[in-house]
């Protein structure tokens, strides 16, 4: 049975990769809702760090071409993580992390799970495609993070919060959170 963290991850992963698929060609250089970025950019991070998991795991590095090919870069980089993590005693290695040493498991439940499912909504923000989070994700990832408040402040994590409004669902306010306007 495939472990719970890898589960979760692969379904969130799914998720952001359906959105990368209906991207259309012509809208990866549109911009963000993250600052300065692009949405080949956003693509470009899920990806990289896809690849670094892949790479801290097996010692190799995934051959991806962001440029050339994006939709591909993601469908290598995606399988490249997914067979890393099927290596026996890949989620117990200890590799580097936003919050230091960590497990892999850590890094992909706590860190890269988060991250892939809000720059799904950045990317669909970015391409008009389907914005709606997995509830239960958001709610798992809000959780998680919310005590993590100062280190996602760092300069080059998450910016600053935006305000929910009243009404806020929880995943605006999981968007807001992370320093998404996801409002005019």
């Amino acid at each position: 049975m495939a472990d719970p963290i890898v589960q979760r991850y692969t379904a969130l992963a799914e998720q952001f990769g359906a959105r990368v698929e209906a991207t259309p060609d012509d809208a990866w250089d549109k911009p963000s809702p993250c600052e300065g970025w692009t949405a080949r950019d956003v693509l470009g991070h899920v990806v990289g760090g896809q690849c670094n998991v892949a790479r801290s795991i097996t010692g190799q590095e995934p051959a991806v071409d962001l440029q050339a090919d994006p939709k591909g870069a993601w469908r290598s980089s995606f399988e490249a993580i997914k067979a890393a993590l099927d290596h026996p005693g890949a989620l117990e290695q200890q590799v580097p992390g936003p919050a230091g040493e960590m497990t892999v498991s850590d890094l992909v439940g706590r860190f890269l799970a988060s991250d892939v499912l809000v720059h799904t909504w950045d990317l669909a923000r970015t391409t008009g495609g389907d914005e709606r989070l997995d509830a239960q994700a958001v709610s798992q990832s809000f959780s998680g993070l919310e005590p993590m408040d100062a280190m996602l402040r760092r300069p080059g994590v998450f910016g600053p919060k935006v305000e929910p409004a009243e009404d806020a669902d929880e995943q605006e306010q999981f968007l807001n959170f992370l320093g998404r306007v996801t409002r005019p």
